[in-house]
């Protein structure tokens, strides 16, 4: 029995290394090195193990930090079904592009705008063309350099992975090849399927849903700014004619002791409003900048790198929220080292006691109204109410208050016989009135000024563009108006320049009493 067990081994049988017992022919070819179920179940485990580690790499790796133009961006690659591209602009929302085909998804994450670089853009009229064909390098070149990563990662974690699970050279280096395979030929499959016109055709999700409403016809704002930017240059160029302008008018010689104050309203988020502040500021010698509102457009987070401008203009910066700034956008003012912020409270600056009270409403998604117009009673009772608390306020200061802040006109009324001056925006139009009074009151005069920033976006959808206003206030050694200048651009992009001044000839009346249009000449 001995030698036919021996000689039956020599036959190749095999025991169970279990049982001891001798194994049946058919179990022994299964699982002999050459069995065909073998070789299937290490295919089949070498495939998942490549796919796997392709997907694990893809979701580890694919992703890069690019800029994008003034942005910082992260750009990412996921595996998903039906491929597209997904431009998040955080808090606001994204914008879905059907933009190519393949189980790889792009997701284009804008970060922070940087302040250098835009503000080099503005100051620099040549360079917004220069980077609006270099934000198109910027993708490519991100993209380019995503894709090579997670190729990289791809095979990288794959290879790890199959190198801890299969412990053979072999195995591993198929397990490699077939995620490099699968992966490239996922991003190949991309790029055969680009649809570079689906930019035209996005859908939006979150507050950007409201976009095209606020926007209106994106193609042909488009067109008309492409036609206004061709003229930044001009623009820049006149504005820096109103210092030569300002020392022409032989109607005022302020004093020694004479107070300049800056009234601006209504930014929106227009960069080109900084620069002409920036040159009024200088070349008028201003010592108060005062805006009554409405700074940025939504209000979120991102938008609050927009007020760092602020702290570079070197002066006093008093600023009232306005119905489309949040508390955020609030707090990013009140941390630039020159600004107040001003809610139904009063400060003492440049010798001019100042109370401000911000708008009770935060609406992002509405465009402005005229005053009081198109109001619910409740929203109408809101806005009259913060008037009559900053009255009280004004009543109650220790020191007689020389000029009070509201964002709407609407909230003016209360104020009436508590001070000279009230100062507001909102609406984009200037308008110069007064107050009504009762008997024996002091005259109240309400200045609201147009927009600053030519209503952002919005003043570009009409025929001609908003025009850009603010107003430089006079204030003599006792601190009352005699005089004011009303500076108005033609509108983004345009050129013509236009300053009026007029005198108040009664300044404890505070009405306007003389008037000299002076344009600048266009180049």
């Amino acid at each position: 029995m001995d030698g036919q067990r021996d000689e039956q081994h020599d036959d190749g049988d095999r025991d169970d290394p279990v049982t001891g017992d001798e194994l049946p022919r058919p179990a022994r070819s299964l699982v002999g090195p050459a069995g065909p179920l073998r070789r299937i179940g290490l295919v089949v485990a070498v495939l998942a193990v490549a796919l796997a580690g392709a997907v694990l790499g893809v979701l580890a790796g694919g992703q890069v930090s690019t800029d994008i133009g003034p942005f910082r961006a992260n750009l990412s690659i996921t595996p998903a079904r039906d491929g597209g591209t997904t431009v998040d602009i955080p808090p606001l929302g994204a914008l879905l592009l059907d933009s190519h085909d393949g189980p790889t998804h792009l997701t284009v994450r804008l970060g922070a705008l940087d302040q250098g670089r835009t503000e080099a853009l503005i100051d620099d009229p040549a360079s917004i063309s220069r980077a609006s064909q270099s934000a198109v390098e910027d993708v490519r070149s991100g993209v380019m350099r995503l894709g090579l990563r997670t190729l990289g990662a791809a095979v990288l974690v794959t290879l790890i992975l199959a190198g801890l699970i299969f412990r053979d050279v072999r195995r591993t280096a198929w397990a490699g090849g077939l995620a490099l395979l699968v992966t490239a030929g996922s991003l190949g499959t991309a790029a055969a399927t680009l649809r570079p016109q689906a930019i035209e055709e996005p859908r939006y999700e979150g507050l950007l849903v409201n976009a095209p409403a606020i926007v209106g016809d994106a193609r042909r704002i488009a067109n008309d700014y492409t036609k206004y930017a061709e003229q930044l240059q001009r623009l820049v160029g006149n504005v820096s004619q109103l210092y030569t302008t300002v020392s022409a008018l032989p109607l005022l010689e302020p004093t020694p002791g004479t107070t300049r104050v800056l009234h601006v309203s209504d930014m929106h988020l227009n960069p080109t409003g900084w620069q002409l502040i920036r040159t009024v500021v200088e070349q008028f010698g201003i010592d108060v900048v005062i805006d009554t509102g409405d700074i940025t457009d939504w209000g979120s987070e991102p938008e609050a790198s927009f007020v760092a401008s602020i702290g570079l203009l070197k002066k006093p910066y008093v600023f009232i929220r306005g119905n489309h700034d949040s508390g955020k956008t609030a707090a990013a003012v009140a941390r630039q080292p020159n600004a107040i912020v001003l809610n139904n409270s009063t400060t003492n600056v440049a010798g001019l006691t100042i109370a401000g009270i911000g708008d009770p409403r935060f609406t992002p998604d509405k465009n402005t109204s005229p005053a009081g117009s198109g109001l619910t009673q409740q929203v109408a009772d809101q806005v009259i109410g913060v008037g009559d608390q900053l009255a009280a306020t004004v009543r109650n200061s220790p020191r007689p208050v020389n000029i009070a802040l509201v964002h709407d006109p609407a909230s003016a009324g209360p104020l009436a016989g508590t001070c000279p001056l009230v100062l507001a925006g909102h609406t984009h139009a200037r308008q110069v009135s007064k107050l009504p009074q009762a008997p024996g009151q002091q005259p109240t005069t309400l200045m609201v000024e147009g927009s600053t920033g030519g209503a952002g976006l919005r003043g570009l959808e009409g025929e001609k563009p908003t025009p850009l206003s603010m107003s430089v206030l006079y204030f003599d050694q006792q601190k009352m108006l005699q005089a004011y200048d009303t500076i108005t651009v033609g509108g983004t992009g345009q050129a013509q320049v236009n300053l009026e001044r007029r005198l108040v000839e009664n300044p404890t009346a505070g009405v306007p009493a003389s008037a000299t249009p002076t344009p600048t000449p266009t180049r």
